[in-house]
C-alpha cells in the first residue's frame, strides 16, 4: 500500500520533531546557536491582516517605534527571502482590534532578498488580563517560510516591570526575546530581532483534513469544540480565530506556547466504530488536571 493512501485510511503516521535551534560543525567552525524559540499565540489572532509595515495612526498617542530583523535559513546564515512576517499588538490603551476591518496595529509584511523585513509601529503598553495579573508590554510575531515550521512568538522590552510576574515572559525561553529598546534623540525607539527559522515534519494534509471539524463532549452535549487546518497545522476555533496545536507525534498535537507548568494537548483515538475521538486534555489555573472526551461529528 503506498505511504498516502496508508494514511488516508489508517492514524496518523510518526513524523519527527526537532527543537529549535541548534549548533553545527561547518568543516571551519562550529556555527549556529541562534535559537528562535515560540510563545503562547494568545487570542486575538486575526488572519488576513493587510500587506503594510506603517501601522502609525494619526492622533493616537504612543512611542513611535520601528521593528526591524532578518529571516534566515535553518543554517543561521542564509537569508530567506519572501518569508511571510504577520504582526499584531494591542494599542496606547491596551486594547486590540479584534473586529473592525481597519486592523488597527495588525499588518503583513514579507522579507526582501536579503531576508530583512521592517514594521513602523507604536510601542504597546501592558495591559491587565484580570485575576490581578498584568501581560508586559509585547509584540505578537507569526513567521510563515516554505519548507519551515510556522513559527508563533511574542517579543518584550527590557525594563518592563510586569517580566517578572508573567510565566511567558519569565521564562528561559524567552530570554533572547526580551530586547533593548535603542532610544533615538528625536524621542522614537527601534528594536531588532531576527529569526532563523527550524524545519519540522508537519502532519500529512490528508491526515489534518480526516481531524478538522466540529466535536461534541461525551460528558456534556452542550459543549462542542471546533478544529480546522491553517498553515499545515491545527487550529482549536476560539472567539476571534483560534489556537494553534503542533503534532509532536503518537496521534498528539500539543500547545507549544503553554507556560511552565501548565499543559493542553489534543489525542486522538480512531475507533473501531469509525467514530474519530479527541481527548483534550489540559491543566488549569489551580493546577488541577482534566480531561474532556469528545467525538466527531459525521
Amino acid at each position: 500500500m503506498k505511504r498516502r493512501a496508508f494514511i488516508k485510511n489508517t492514524t496518523l503516521s510518526a513524523f519527527a520533531v526537532s527543537a529549535f535551534g541548534f549548533v553545527r560543525f561547518d568543516g571551519k567552525q562550529y556555527v549556529g546557536d541562534c535559537e528562535t524559540t515560540s510563545d503562547i499565540l494568545g487570542p486575538y489572532y486575526r488572519p488576513g491582516s493587510p500587506v503594510r509595515n506603517n501601522f502609525v495612526i494619526p492622533g493616537d498617542k504612543g512611542t513611535l517605534i520601528q521593528l526591524s530583523g532578518k529571516i534566515k535559513h535553518n543554517d543561521c546564515i542564509t537569508p530567506y527571502k519572501n518569508a511571510k512576517i504577520e504582526l499584531w499588538h494591542c494599542d496606547g490603551k491596551g486594547v486590540y482590534d479584534n473586529t473592525t476591518s481597519d486592523f488597527r496595529y495588525r499588518g503583513t509584511t514579507y522579507s526582501d532578498a536579503n531576508g530583512q523585513y521592517v514594521f513602523n509601529t507604536i510601542l504597546p503598553v501592558p495591559y491587565d488580563v484580570g485575576n490581578g495579573h498584568t501581560r508586559p508590554a509585547h509584540f505578537h510575531l507569526m513567521i510563515t517560510a516554505e519548507g519551515y515550521q510556522p513559527l508563533v512568538t511574542q517579543l518584550y522590552f527590557t525594563g518592563d516591570k510586569y517580566i517578572g510576574k508573567d510565566s511567558s515572559a519569565a521564562s528561559p525561553a524567552a530570554k533572547r526575546r526580551i530586547l533593548d529598546l535603542q532610544k533615538n534623540s528625536n524621542g522614537t525607539a527601534k528594536v531588532t530581532y531576527d529569526v532563523s527559522m527550524s524545519p519540522k515534519l508537519l502532519a500529512e494534509p490528508e491526515a489534518l483534513d480526516k481531524l478538522a471539524g466540529h466535536y461534541i463532549s461525551v460528558q456534556d452535549k452542550t459543549r462542542s469544540v471546533d478544529l480546522f487546518k491553517n498553515e499545515h497545522t491545527l487550529w482549536m476555533k476560539n472567539e476571534v480565530f483560534g489556537e494553534d496545536f503542533l503534532y509532536v507525534g503518537n496521534n498528539t498535537f500539543d500547545y507549544p506556547g503553554a507556560p511552565k507548568g501548565f499543559e493542553a494537548s489534543l489525542h486522538f483515538d480512531f475507533l473501531s466504530s469509525g467514530a474519530i475521538q479527541l481527548n483534550f486534555m489540559y491543566i488549569d489555573d489551580d493546577k488541577v488536571k482534566h480531561v474532556e472526551t469528545y467525538l466527531k461529528e459525521k
